[in-house]
């Protein structure tokens, strides 16, 4: 049961500096996937709003550009501090809309705090550059070039449901402290958490104009906000089909992508499989499995697969299944739906010879951890995304096999190798068509400063502190002739 500090949260969106209702009166109820009760309700904003939101923020950015670095600086570090205080709160709505245990929730909304202040201060080290023409064949020393970096425009920012406060202001903090305005289109499970950061960066002196919400369901206004042609960049996050789908409709506008994920972890028999299990089974089961970046199959060697199998089923058994506010490891998945395809592969996957080695138990939409082993390329877990807590175990006869297995899939975020030779770690990371490989290490987005980036159908473009305000600026130069 939810507890009695818990109410129906009926948030309006910002739309030119006002909180308000949307013009037709239409509203989205919001569930918790923990038990079901009504938690809130939020504005389902209309084809016109949508396009009121774009020329909001369009006017708005025209004076933000031209606003002191310092001064874009301190209404970060103001909003950083209102997070911090009403940690407890937006953490507690987190809990309650997308089912991550309470710890977990507040220690998002601290992580971002500390993502928006190093956002600010790396913008201030992003400085231009003087280019003189005699270091070029031909070039004459009378002629330099002075670059500088500029504001795109209105950014789109579109978050997932998963980490619906990190991820949105690892949009928007880079946008604003670049020069853009936003259109924030929050995941309609999420969006309450959303909502209630905007309004902590409202108190700490958000321009009129300068971010506005719009909440809606993504197939009704969807493709009103990609194809707005007020929109100049648009960073979202989200499955890989949705996302090049967007891609195809936004045309020539610039995209950030962060998709999905088929992240392996590849055992070599000489690893240290305590080390392994430990760092495998919190890859794959924080947060149920509902990360892009979790690791979502295991390759391994024959001689070591009973052992680390052995070692991967102990601590998955340790972790505590329930519900969000009782701090449990393994909470509901975000809904029925979810659940039924993370169902779907485990049966799948039995009815092609795979083992059952802890788990396969379901409750609604809460599913125990499970841990497959023998499974077969044949089944559809070896290679489709669950979001979901189901960890299947494929087993290889040579490191060259697990390469090309991992290489086949579609997804190319992040890898793991485990393995005490760095020569054979470093010789299979290079070979791993991915964004990110981790030694000896969990799959894992952070730390914030790192890039971050996906190849194949996990994304395009490059996220991080440093890499998000670059991606949310461009370069323009200005040549002088002596």
């Amino acid at each position: 049961m939810l507890t009695n500090s818990v109410k129906a949260e009926q948030k309006n969106i910002l739309l030119n500096g006002e909180w308000k209702e949307s013009e037709n009166g239409n509203r989205i109820t919001l569930n918790s996937p923990s038990n079901g009760e009504v938690i809130g309700s939020v504005p389902a904003l209309s084809e016109k709003e949508v396009n009121k939101a774009v020329e909001t923020a369009s006017a708005a950015q025209k004076e933000w550009k031209n606003t002191a670095l310092h001064e874009r600086k301190q209404l970060l570090y103001r909003w950083a501090d209102n997070l911090v205080e009403n940690k407890e709160k937006i953490g507690h709505m987190i809990m309650q809309e997308v089912a991550k245990k309470k710890s977990s929730a507040i220690d998002e909304v601290v992580r971002t705090a500390d993502l928006i202040r190093h956002t600010a201060e790396e913008a201030c080290r992003i400085t231009g550059d003087l280019l003189t023409g005699d270091s070029y064949n031909g070039g004459s020393p009378n002629k330099i070039a002075q670059v500088n970096r500029v504001p795109l425009g209105v950014v789109l920012a579109i978050a997932p449901f998963n980490y619906p406060v990190n991820l949105s202001a690892s949009k928007i903090a880079p946008a604003l402290m670049m020069g853009n305005s936003v259109v924030f289109k929050p995941a309609t499970q999420g969006s309450l958490s959303g909502i209630m950061m905007i309004e902590e960066l409202d108190k700490a002196g958000l321009p009129e104009g300068l971010v506005n919400i719009a909440t809606g369901r993504g197939s009704e206004i969807g493709d009103a906000l990609v194809t707005n042609p007020g929109i100049n960049q648009i960073s979202f996050t989200g499955g890989s089909e949705t996302g090049m789908n967007l891609a195809k409709k936004a045309s020539m506008v610039p995209m950030v992508l962060e998709l999905g994920g088929k992240d392996p972890a590849i055992v070599l028999e000489d690893a240290d499989l305590d080390k392994a299990a430990k760092e495998i089974v919190a890859g794959a089961f924080s947060y149920s499995g509902q990360r892009c970046t979790a690791i979502k199959r295991v390759l391994v060697k024959e001689d070591t697969a009973d052992e680390l199998v052995a070692k991967i089923k102990e601590k998955a058994e340790e972790l505590k299944v329930g519900q969000p506010e009782e701090n449990a490891d393994i909470t509901p998945l975000i809904n029925e739906k979810s659940a039924d395809y993370v169902q779907g592969l485990i049966d799948d996957a039995i009815d092609k010879g795979a083992e059952v080695i802890t788990g396969d138990d379901r409750n609604g939409s809460l599913l125990a951890p499970t841990l497959l082993d023998k499974v077969t390329t044949e089944s559809r877990v070896a290679w489709e995304e669950p979001f979901g807590p189901v960890l299947p175990m494929i087993r290889v006869k040579s490191e060259e096999e697990a390469v090309q297995i991992a290489n086949e899939s579609e997804y190319g975020l992040q890898a793991s190798v485990f393995t005490q030779d760095i020569d054979a770690a470093n010789r299979i990371a290079d070979q791993l068509e991915v964004g990110s490989v981790q030694l000896n290490g969990k799959t894992s987005r952070g730390p914030d400063h790192f890039p971050f980036l996906g190849v194949k159908q996990s994304g395009q473009g490059v996220q991080g502190v440093r890499y998000s305000l670059l991606s949310l600026s461009r370069e323009k130069v200005k040549v002088f002739n002596g």
